[in-house]
């Protein structure tokens, strides 16, 4: 577990100063050096002058409530060139039963450890990374676009012939994290949204060019790896 960061963005802290200075002070009839923000309230220490921010908001729509030379609203735009590149990484193992006389290849066990640096919330971050592993597999093993020799036509037109991956075609996943954050953005977070998708294809095509490999010397199969694909690479079918 990586400890609580807080960290206030820049636009933000500029959006604050800028309702500190004028309109908050306005509103309280006081000066801008005597007010204070924290929690969500501009307030006057020492005073029971306050001001929630959503209701400074709301008065910074409204041009009579403004004081002189302020624009309305409290839009700001911060552009902001990151130093360095961040590089998430991590680690799928696969382990795989195929059957001989079909060719059918099951996944008996799928574990994955990542790094993404931060985790903002874990529970959104697994369930992605298990819809994208998810994806891979289906692209590793069952998803074809397949035409028609003859006319061009594509067969696998909808979802009832394009064999998208069900509950049945995968495992339940072992999954975890090893967060470094990383200091190349004040959240130290890192990208997540395709680490699954990315690292489950070779994973599993890997699986079974290691079991055919140790069976029949096969040292490649293309992807999809169907059952017919597998069987053909079994007996030598080309």
């Amino acid at each position: 577990m990586t400890p609580p960061l807080k960290v206030k963005p820049r636009a933000f802290e500029e959006i604050c100063e800028r309702i500190r200075k004028q309109l908050a002070a306005h509103i309280l009839e006081v000066s801008a050096q005597d007010v204070t923000f924290a929690d969500g309230i501009f307030s006057v220490p020492g005073t029971d002058l306050r001001i929630d921010v959503l209701a400074l908001a709301k008065a910074a729509r409204d041009p009579a409530k403004l004081p002189a030379g302020m624009e309305p609203g409290l839009d700001t735009t911060h552009h902001r060139v990151p130093p360095a590149q961040t590089f998430p990484n991590g680690c799928h193992i696969v382990e795989v039963e195929i059957d001989p006389e079909t060719g059918v290849v099951a996944i008996e066990r799928y574990t994955i450890v990542d790094d993404f640096g931060r985790t903002i919330n874990p529970l959104l971050l697994e369930g992605q990374v298990h819809g994208g592993i998810v994806q891979g597999i289906g692209q590793a093993l069952l998803e074809h676009a397949v035409y028609d020799p003859d006319s061009g036509q594509l067969v696998a037109g909808s979802f009832m012939d394009y064999a998208m991956p069900r509950a049945g075609d995968v495992p339940a996943f072992a999954f975890s994290t090893h967060n470094v954050p990383t200091t190349a953005n004040p959240l130290g977070v890192k990208g997540a949204g395709e680490a699954g998708a990315v690292g489950a294809p070779p994973a599993v095509i890997n699986a079974i060019v290691d079991a055919l490999g140790r069976r029949v010397g096969l040292r490649h199969i293309d992807m999809p790896a169907t059952p017919r694909r597998v069987w053909e690479a079994l007996n030598g079918v080309h």
